[in-house]
């Protein structure tokens, strides 16, 4: 299998949420860009502007993925229309309040963790059997730095990061010899409208963290997704892969 061949994403079915902004919106140009047929999941899909995109290989659909019955309905649809996805992104998610922890309110909490994680679970869960019984299957879940150094004044979300992270690793294991690999990817702050709920001074504090000295770009961490989703990503399960301009360290 030649180089080329093993990295195309042509005919592939891929599902994307959060699709409509930012990060998401990124992953879904590029791999439309690279000849997938993306189903964009969003809470408000008309976001998703489609300039430059061959159109025929977006659909736009919008669900509340909060809403574990409407996931699943959604998924069954979504299998009888094209069958099992190839590609499942599961990057819906939000920042939360930020704030110290004894100001937090149990909404605020509770609000981060369904958003970030238990969508994780329940869309992935809706499309397992299926991506089981075809064979082949990319499962790539966002977390983020915060899930591995913690977040100060944003324990929530730095929780449900670190949730998605060990789901991700427990999950590969128990579809290691399905053909489907789980992995995660972990951006450092990313230049998206996710700035605008923070304050220039948290903006500036989190800045001066990342080894590089500037935010990362969605198409930088869409092209690192777009990998991982490839035939060529064959070999590698369970992972966390970094885009955080030098943060991490292991």
């Amino acid at each position: 299998m030649d180089a080329d061949f093993k990295s195309s994403l042509a005919d592939q079915i891929a599902l994307v949420t959060g699709a409509a902004g930012g990060i998401g919106r990124a992953i879904t140009d590029h791999f439309v860009a690279r000849g997938a047929r993306v189903i964009a999941w969003d809470k408000d899909p008309s976001r998703l502007k489609t300039e430059g995109i061959a159109s025929e290989r977006l659909v736009t659909q919008q669900i509340d993925l909060t809403d574990s019955r409407a996931v699943a309905s959604a998924a069954e649809n979504f299998i009888l229309t094209y069958g099992a996805p190839h590609i499942l992104v599961n990057n819906a998610g939000i920042q939360g309040a930020i704030a110290a922890v004894e100001d937090q309110t149990d909404a605020d909490w509770q609000r981060v963790l369904d958003v970030n994680l238990t969508t994780v679970f329940t869309v992935t869960r809706s499309f397992l059997a299926a991506m089981r019984g075809q064979g082949y299957g990319r499962i790539i879940n966002m977390a983020s730095v915060a899930g591995v150094c913690g977040l100060p004044d944003g324990c929530a979300y730095g929780a449900s990061k670190a949730a998605v992270i060990g789901f991700s690793k427990g999950l590969a294991k128990e579809l290691m010899l399905s053909g489907v690999t789980v992995n995660c990817v972990a951006p450092a702050l990313i230049d998206t409208e996710l700035q605008e709920q923070m304050t220039s001074e948290y903006l500036a504090e989190v800045t001066s963290r990342i080894p590089m000295k500037r935010l990362g770009r969605p198409e930088e961490v869409a092209e690192m997704v777009g990998w991982i989703a490839s035939p060529a990503s064959s070999f590698t399960t369970g992972a966390v892969f970094d885009v955080s301009g030098g943060r991490l360290g292991y």
